[in-house]
């Protein structure tokens, strides 16, 4: 089983915290941030970047999150908190190494 603390676990949960907003109901702006990230999210977890590019990726999503308003939306809210702590842990991991 897959270590859930490793790189590639934490880029396919925060992927899936971020595909998981697209069904649900979010104002327009918000909604358009978090595509963005998602898709960012998406290339890091699906393809085969190496650890540098991966991290990078995670920025980028960070960046985007950053964008975004807060959603009305309950399961929105959690997804996009969990989807900003994964950035969060996943960036202070690199800063260590």
């Amino acid at each position: 089983m897959a270590d859930p603390d490793s790189l590639e676990a934490r880029l396919h949960r925060l992927h899936d915290h971020l595909e998981a907003t697209a069904e649900l109901p979010i104002d327009r702006r918000t909604n358009r941030w978090l595509g963005e990230a998602e898709a960012v999210a998406r290339d890091a977890a699906v393809n085969d970047l190496d650890e540098a590019t991966s991290r990078k990726r995670v920025r980028q999503v960070a960046h985007l999150l950053a964008e975004a308003d807060s959603p009305e939306n309950e399961r929105a809210k959690g997804h996009l908190e969990s989807a900003r702590e994964l950035c969060t842990a996943v960036l202070a991991d690199s800063s260590e190494g």
